[in-house]
Order: C-alpha cells, then structure tokens, then sequence
C-alpha cells in the first residue's frame, strides 16, 4: 500500500524538522518546502494526498498559496498551522479553501489524527463519486456535480453535489447539523454553518418538483431528507 504523501510549507526550521521527523515516523511521506512560490511550484509538479500550510512564510504567504492550490485541485484537504489566533484569520483561512486550523504550539498527535481523518474521508469520497444515485426522477452525478433528468440536466456546485450526496445516502434518517458540517467539510463553525443553509435553500429549489422528496427543517437539531 502506497504512504500517504504530504505537502508541508514551513519556514520555521526546527519546527518543519520536528513535524516532519514526526510525520515520517508516522508511515507519511512528507515533502517539505520553505516557501510560499516553493511551495506551488512542488504542487504544481507532483502529486499529494493532502496539504499542511504555515500562514506567514516567505515570498507567498499560506492564504495565498491555499487559494492557489484550490483553483488547480478542489478536493485535496488542506490544514493550516499558524501561530495566528484570531477568529478573522480563521474564516479567511476556511475562505481561500482550507479545510482545518490547527493554533501553534499544536499536538502533533492531533494533527497525526486530523491527517488520518481527513485521508479516510477522502478515500470515502473517492468510491462515492464512482456512483450514479438515484433522487426521484433524477440522477446524480456526484463525480460532475450535474443533476440529470431524461429532458434536463442541473450543474450543482461542488458543495451542493457533495451535500446532496450525503442527504440521498442517508435518507429519512436525522442528521445533525453538525453532524453534517464535520462529516463534508471538518468543522461546525459559524461561517460554515450560514453556508450550509445557503446550500440547502438552493437544493430545495431544485428538488421543488419532486413531490416525494422534502429537505425537512428539524429545528435546534438539524435536518432530514424525506423520500416517500
């Protein structure tokens, strides 16, 4: 079985030693880069299970170099680890793409443990979007993100796709909203939360000609999607 391959941007030298060491030992393979331009440029060239990003490097900071990573690949987590506390810093690390933060000084046991998480989910995701699901009259193409009917076809986003796939897997069963927030995309907080309704107001939309399918509103719990 192949390791799991790691990018990790970190300009601090002991800690980039330090982690890395501890990755290795880990079963990882860890790339390492000093830099933010390093940092793309080795994305760019080589192919990596998941991205660790320090915020303030040279050249190119994290944000950056997240949102770079981004526009190329949509699916690959990204953690970032990163001595800045505030809670801006936070949303604007989840806004150019990234999928975890972790404060420094961080429990490289916790991280072993986000990385194990974030692979499983991914693998997970992989042999979803192998499948066609059946919602109502319609079919969803997760791998695509299109929503299809014999007369029409729906682009979704890649969220909405991925939302809708996780409601038609767990059908008429209740779900958490923080079940949902942590199961698709790592974290509960608020800014993730205002997305998730955005993301199902649309879904319901979509849905509004299927009389046998309703995204049931279960307040102060979550949600349920009903298909008779």
């Amino acid at each position: 079985m192949s390791k799991t391959r790691i990018l990790y941007a970190e300009d601090d030298e002991t800690l980039a030693f330090l982690t890395k060491d501890n990755l290795e030992n880990s079963s990882f393979e860890v790339f390492h880069c000093a830099n933010g331009k390093q940092c793309i440029e080795i994305f760019t060239a080589n192919a990596f299970d998941i991205c660790i990003l320090d915020i303030m490097m040279p050249e190119i900071d994290g944000f950056e170099v997240a949102a770079h990573i981004r526009s190329m690949n949509s699916d690959i987590p990204i953690i970032f680890l990163s001595a800045k506390i505030l809670k801006e810093d936070r949303i604007k690390g989840y806004k150019c793409g990234g999928d975890d933060y972790l404060i420094k000084p961080f429990s490289i046991e916790e991280l072993i443990l986000k990385i194990e998480i974030f692979i499983q989910r991914s693998q997970k995701k992989r042999s979803l979007m192998s499948k066609l699901l059946a919602v109502g009259t319609f079919t969803l193409d997760i791998q695509n993100y299109v929503l299809k009917t014999s007369t029409m076809s729906i682009n979704l986003t890649q969220r909405e796709a991925e939302l809708l796939n996780y409601f038609v897997v767990n059908k008429n069963i209740v779900l958490k909203r923080e079940q949902i927030l942590k199961h698709l995309w790592g974290d509960d907080d608020y800014f993730m939360g205002r997305s998730l309704d955005v993301f199902i107001s649309r879904l319901r939309k979509i849905l509004l000609t299927e009389k046998d399918i309703t995204i049931e509103n279960l307040h102060g719990i979550g949600f349920r999607f009903n298909v008779k």
